[in-house]
């Protein structure tokens, strides 16, 4: 299975996990699955529509999915799935 590592942000809604292994075929499969188990991120994660929001950078294995296949990006046992959500804001 892959593994998913979740930023401090969102341990919040996996009860403090920091990472999660999940069954799932490609990234994307990998992702629903783990909103399943831990249904509070579904709406950090997902859109209304079922779409990663654009402010969460997917990495697997250290490469972004939006430069391989994106949610159809192959996953299997062993690799790492990563979530980065982006920051706004900054000094002023």
């Amino acid at each position: 299975m892959p593994k998913i590592l979740i930023p401090s942000p969102l341990r919040k809604f996996t009860g403090n996990a920091a990472e999660v292994a999940v069954a799932g075929a490609t990234v994307g499969e990998a992702l629903k699955n783990l909103a399943e188990m831990h249904p509070e991120l579904r709406t950090q994660i997902f859109t209304d529509e079922g779409k990663i929001r654009s402010f969460v950078n997917v990495y697997h294995n250290d490469e972004d999915i939006r430069f391989l296949d994106k949610e159809a990006t192959a996953a299997a046992d062993g690799d790492v799935v990563t979530l980065v959500p982006s920051i706004a804001g900054g000094a002023r």
